[in-house]
């Protein structure tokens, strides 16, 4: 049996892992690599493996860097089922299509800047994916419970857990069997703060022979909430009377966190006529199933919903569809919250956004989620003066803010308190879904405080072992690729 690691390995992006046995072959993720200079190329490169043997697909939620790579694999011939949450294959309904989407109109971009056509040797601009891809990947899908065993072969068995991320976030436990032994896998997926707001907190696990955790923010603490609320307040008056607030924020579960902290906010009296204005078509339609899902929710969240539906004193809320819509935001030139995807400024409605209000002293950019190395967010959360946005270059004059407290990923404690409630310590861990520093830095803190045997694997190492005896490979640890 082995683990191959084909993504999220010492990257936060792309998280794609690959489990054989030799009687049965699955995957669990397939997501797209984001933000480095390589990443284009990344996607492009056929997978390493024939899609046409594997079994089936584990998915455990719907973020592109989990699910962005799922219609290339049925383009290359995996014909197999792909099982995630209900609210996820919800989400994935609006997903996928856009990314196919956004996948062509690049591709056709791309063919009118280079209109004379390829040269010998050269290879001519495609899409990863088409629209028509995205739609047959979708006729694959599985709606699957929380909570309840799903045996998708003879030798696998496994259940999904709530990991509190965003709705339909799942950890994976799966029972894997070979030669008459069998050894429970245990895949984090991206887990939730705890007490954060909307969905329940990460469901702990008590035991595992094999456990893959995340690591996004394995090396720091977010703030607590009282003074994250001191922040996002502070900034919300300071900035709004002379300027405007831009959020980047995924279209999938931050929109959604961030409307309801603004609604809440209003409700307490901390805040007062706040004009929200959410420019991202997607958001709009995620917006619209988070609200279907509502079993889902935490309890207060159930009860800001109440509050919400008697319509008294709630915030000015306008959701922007058109492109003529979103371009009259250029206009306001104070008051303004602008939420608008994507959630790491590379792409979508919030680079216009950005290179309006970025050159203005009196506006503010609030940064409420991950920026992975090499993307537009990531160079304004370092202090970059000028970026680049549509081959302009645009001077950095806008306050910047990086609000922790309101991410949906576990930050350090939260993901030991988790770890923490194993029984005993898994036979070996695999920390991936980190920055390398970050990766190994959390690992170390798992072996000095815990004891655990801990690996950071690298992209393409190779896991082995024989039923439940130790896991052994070139190094005693893993095997890399030739």
């Amino acid at each position: 049996m082995k683990i191959v690691f084909l993504g999220a390995a010492r990257e936060v992006t792309g998280s794609c892992f690959l489990i054989d046995t030799g009687h049965v072959r699955f995957l669990v993720d397939c997501g797209m690599v984001q933000g480095s200079r390589d990443a284009s190329a990344r996607n492009s490169r056929p997978f390493a493996f024939d899609p046409k043997s594997i079994d089936f697909l584990l998915l455990t939620h719907a973020h592109i860097d989990h699910s962005g790579l799922l219609p290339k694999l049925t383009a290359e011939g995996y014909r197999g089922p792909i099982y995630t949450t209900a609210a996820t294959a919800d989400l994935l309904e609006v997903m996928l299509p856009d990314s196919a989407h956004i996948q062509e109109s690049e591709a056709l971009l791309h063919a009118k800047r280079h209109d004379k056509p390829a040269r010998n040797g050269e290879a001519a601009f495609r899409p990863l994916y088409t629209v028509h891809h995205a739609y047959e990947c979708l006729r694959q899908v599985r709606s699957v419970a929380y909570d309840q065993t799903l045996q998708p072969h003879a030798d696998v068995r496994c259940c999904y857990r709530d990991a509190g991320h965003i709705l339909g976030s799942a950890i994976l436990e799966v029972w894997v069997s070979e030669q008459g032994q069998t050894s429970k896998f245990v895949f984090s997926g991206d887990l939730g703060q705890p007490a954060q707001p909307i969905l329940r907190d990460p469901t702990f696990i008590d035991e595992a022979d094999v456990l893959v955790i995340e690591s996004t923010y394995g090396d720091r603490n977010h703030k607590n909430p009282v003074d994250t609320e001191e922040e996002l307040v502070g900034i919300l008056k300071r900035i709004l009377p002379r300027g405007n607030v831009i959020i980047p924020a995924f279209a999938v579960g931050r929109t959604q966190e961030i409307l309801y902290e603004l609604n809440r906010l209003t409700r307490e009296g901390l805040v007062k006529d706040l004009k929200i204005f959410v420019d991202s078509p997607m958001a709009i339609e995620a917006t619209r199933i988070t609200q279907r899902h509502m079993d889902l929710f935490d309890a207060e969240a159930k009860e800001l919903s109440a509050w919400q539906s008697q319509g008294n004193n709630l915030p000015y809320i306008r959701f922007t569809a058109s492109v003529e819509e979103s371009k009259s935001l250029n206009k306001i030139r104070s008051g303004a919250i602008i939420i608008s995807a994507s959630g790491m400024c590379d792409a979508g409605r919030i680079k216009h956004h950005l290179q309006q209000n970025l050159p203005r002293p009196e506006c503010g950019i609030l940064i409420a989620g991950f920026q992975a190395q090499g993307t537009l967010g990531r160079r304004l959360v370092d202090g970059e003066k000028r970026v680049r946005i549509f081959g302009e270059s645009v001077p950095v004059r806008a306050s910047i803010h990086t609000v922790g407290g309101l991410s949906a990923h576990g930050d350090r404690q939260a993901l030991l308190d988790w770890a923490g409630h194993f029984r005993r310590p898994p036979k070996r861990t695999f920390v991936v879904h980190g920055e390398e520093s970050t990766a190994l830095e959390f690992a170390d803190t798992l072996r000095t405080q815990y004891g655990w045997d801990v690996t950071v694997p690298e992209l393409g190492d190779i896991a082995h072992w024989e039923g439940q005896k130790e896991i052994v490979g070139n190094d005693g640890v893993v095997e890399k690729p030739a």
